[in-house]
């Protein structure tokens, strides 16, 4: 919005010796830089988070560290997504987004000790059996979450259902 690329705002940043974070937001919210690009060059000065830096593998690790019997599961997921056709992985800090050709059908996040959470976006369904709205999983265009408790759950009905929302989701609109 200000015409200035990141070098440039760094370079300024420098020049005005602000020693926090408190400092640098307020310095910025008077420059008219605010939301995400102050969030980016408060990092950009101060250190990105850890979780920004991490590799995929990395990501995935720290999600299932006090729960290793669980990523059997997010393994049978993505080998069910694999059968899909074109699907990109995408790890986040606390969960995994599966995207088609077009936008993000599916998320994978590890809820509990004792189960994982599949999400997924449906245009329409009726909480029945296994398939209920989801809440607040990984990414907000979720609606159906279908819980995972072991690899067997990864059965004929979870394909059914992640099969539709890869299918809904790749479309063109």
């Amino acid at each position: 919005r200000t015409g200035a690329g990141v070098s440039t705002w760094n370079a300024r940043i420098r020049k005005q010796h602000l020693r926090d974070e408190k400092s640098l937001r307020g310095w910025l919210a008077e420059q008219g830089v605010t939301g995400y690009p102050q969030g980016m060059l408060v990092m950009e000065t101060f250190g990105y988070p850890d979780f920004l830096k991490a590799s995929s593998d990395d990501l995935i690790e720290g999600q299932y560290a006090d729960r290793p019997a669980l990523r059997p599961i997010l393994d049978a997921v993505l080998a069910e997504a694999a059968q899909l056709g074109e699907v990109t992985i995408q790890a986040r800090k606390t969960y995994v987004s599966l995207v088609g050709p077009q936008r993000t059908f599916a998320t994978v996040e590890p809820t509990t000790k004792t189960r994982v959470d599949l999400g997924l976006r449906l245009q329409t369904f009726k909480p029945a059996g296994r398939i209920d709205r989801a809440r607040s999983m990984g990414n907000s265009q979720v609606t159906a979450r279908i819980g995972l408790s072991s690899t067997d759950d990864v059965d004929d009905e979870v394909r059914k259902w992640f099969t539709q929302a890869y299918r809904e989701n790749r479309r063109k609109r």
